[in-house]
């Protein structure tokens, strides 16, 4: 897990580890629906430690318990009033470039990948590392102009998101190459200085939309790495299906590049 993740899972199961030692789940009953979920995910890991996990798992169908945060009901009526306007956030990315210009390949490589920010921090500085190590052929492949993120499953294939590959312009790469390398920190600092909000969110979301004017859902899903590692390594990786893809997403990257430039 990460440090941040592996805190929080502690500090939870100090918190209700007596629920597990109980055996009474009552507690996690009446606590906010995401504070259950995160208490849940720490007992189950406190359970596994300990070697009770089928003691645990039985409790939690008995109680009645839910491992997600919100219903499936809950999620479509947020999307339904969920009002983020392109045009504003294309202005914001364009803010953070002119006020903090070190961000600026950051900025333009969140919004042409569409990967999480931290799948993208992790990525930004695998570019710079290898580069400076003369290795930067191990991850991206020029001649498809595609990084192969698969390559470094420790990083970005993982439970539950998983990031196979991302294509990116030949010079956007050279731009992060040379720049240096970045930590969450250093970006909220420097946003927070000049009092910029925090929208690394939504660009995700932005991105899935304006791909889905030239690609199909389904290669949408595949670019964000929602399908499983069988269905990708058996059905999708192949270069005739890349090179297919590439020129049409190369399409949407060149009209997202232009909102922003």
């Amino acid at each position: 897990m990460k440090p941040k993740t592996a805190r929080n899972r502690l500090n939870y199961a100090k918190k209700y580890g007596y629920c597990l030692f109980n055996g009474d789940l009552t507690e996690l009953q009446l606590i906010k629906r995401y504070k259950r979920v995160h208490a849940m995910k720490a007992l189950s890991a406190l359970s596994k430690f300990l070697g009770v996990y089928d003691e645990w798992m039985r409790l939690v169908k008995n109680y009645g318990l839910k491992w997600s945060a919100k219903s499936n009901d809950d999620l479509i009526i947020e999307r339904l009033t969920k009002t983020v306007n392109p045009s504003e956030l294309f202005e914001w990315i364009k803010t953070v470039k002119k006020a903090i210009p070190e961000l600026s390949a950051f900025m333009d490589f969140m919004v042409v990948t569409g990967l999480r920010f931290v799948e993208a921090l992790e990525s930004y500085n695998l570019i710079i590392r290898l580069a400076n190590e003369g290795k930067l052929d191990q991850y991206y492949n020029a001649e498809r102009k595609v990084l192969e993120h698969f390559r470094f499953k420790e990083l970005f294939i993982r439970r539950t998101k998983k990031a196979f590959v991302s294509f990116v312009p030949h010079e956007l790469v050279e731009r992060i190459a040379e720049a240096k390398p970045l930590t969450e920190d250093i970006i909220d600092k420097r946003l927070r200085r000049r009092g910029i909000p925090a929208h690394f969110g939504d660009l995700r979301e932005l991105h899935a939309n304006l791909l889905l004017k030239n690609l199909r859902q389904i290669e949408v899903d595949f670019l964000h790495g929602r399908v499983s590692t069988t269905v990708f390594m058996t059905n999708y990786f192949n270069p005739t299906w890349i090179t297919d893809i590439r020129k049409r997403v190369f399409r949407s990257i060149a009209e997202i590049r232009k909102q922003i430039a």
